[in-house]
């Protein structure tokens, strides 16, 4: 299980990435917001890779 862990945080990266952009249009706030969120679930999931 905790070979899956950076796997599962890279790809809800990925699905916060797509909710930022999808809701772009229609609140800015909360899409930057959703993007620092996604930027947080991808950086934890790399270095929870253990590659840098």
């Amino acid at each position: 299980m905790d070979d899956l862990w950076p796997l599962l945080l890279v790809a809800l990266g990925g699905l916060l990435a797509g909710g930022t952009i999808a809701l772009w249009k229609t609140s800015r706030v909360m899409s930057v917001l959703l993007a620092g969120c996604a930027a947080l679930a991808v950086a934890s999931g790399v270095l929870r890779l253990g590659y840098l």
